[in-house]
């Protein structure tokens, strides 16, 4: 059980729309599943709080959001995938990546992940998912988010991400927010809010500090009578695999393939990737699914 959460609501008569969010259970949690070196810690951890705020308005229960991020850097990418219901999961393609901290003194995300892209794909279960691409501007992920939303959207954001490593590399603080401003906004919302954004520390300072979601938005947004549209809702970190989901896949497979598999004599291990989890199928198992 962690105390992960995420908010939303809006703000200066609805005009601006908000959803923050603390996520330090969860990032802690795919640090452990993926045994993760910290700059990749905090790759993922921004990557899955993303996927969070951004699937904060899907309602199906078939709604998927998949974030896929591919790049030239060691790390290589990340692939993050988010439901209606709060869950998330994610994994890196390279989870051990040791380099230098960046010019700031802090871990090098950009350096992790290098030039590339940022996909989003959103799939309700029903028909052709819709899918986006653009290049990487920056590789610090909340950027990128924020062009996404300018470029494929056209809706003016500012999003902020943030993963805190102990010294120990576990994970000390993970959260975000995203501020959306909705047609017809006022220039002088847009002007105010662009110099309180200025000011504003950073998410995982404001988190060490003790402040909320609610506080963060509250303290951003305070000229603009936020209003919180609903109850906290509970995030968390799920894998909806299980041995008998990936026994369906096997069977799926058909019958010569799995003879094959048969015919070699030995367990089959198949790996989910989401959660870094193995399940070993024995022969005579193989052979009841044929």
């Amino acid at each position: 059980m962690t105390n992960d959460y995420r908010i939303r609501g809006t703000a200066a008569d609805g005009q601006i729309r908000f959803i923050a969010l603390t996520s330090r259970g969860i990032v802690e949690e795919a640090r452990k599943r993926h045994h993760t070196s910290p700059v990749m810690t905090a790759a993922l951890g921004r990557l899955m709080s993303a996927g969070l705020l951004m699937s904060a308005d899907m309602k199906g229960e078939k709604d998927l959001l998949t974030l896929q991020i591919r790049g030239d850097g060691p790390g290589k990418g990340l692939i993050v995938a988010a439901d209606s219901m709060g869950h998330v999961k994610g994994y890196p393609i390279e989870p051990l990546v040791i380099i230098p901290a960046n010019d700031m003194g802090k871990l090098d995300v950009r350096g992790a992940l290098g030039a590339g892209t940022l996909s989003v794909v959103f799939d309700s279960g029903y028909g052709e998912p819709y899918s986006s691409q653009i290049e990487l501007i920056s590789g610090e992920i909340a950027e990128d988010i924020t062009y996404y939303y300018a470029t494929s959207e056209q809706t003016p954001s500012s999003v902020a991400l943030g993963v805190l490593m102990n010294k120990d590399n576990t994970v000390a603080q993970a959260g975000g927010y995203l501020i959306q401003l909705l047609p017809g906004v006022e220039d002088t919302v847009i002007d105010d809010l662009e110099k309180r954004l200025k000011d504003t520390p950073s998410v995982t300072t404001l988190l060490s500090s003790g402040e909320t979601p609610e506080d963060i938005i509250s303290d951003i947004l305070k000229d603009f009578s936020p209003k919180f549209s609903d109850e906290k809702q509970e995030i968390s970190f799920y894998c909806n695999c299980s041995k008998e989901r990936v026994q369906k896949v096997l069977i799926s497979l058909g019958k010569d393939e799995l003879k094959d598999m048969i015919r070699e004599g030995k367990p089959t291990e198949v790996h989910c990737h989401f959660c870094n989890t193995d399940y070993v199928y024995s022969v005579k198992e193989l052979s009841d699914f044929l």
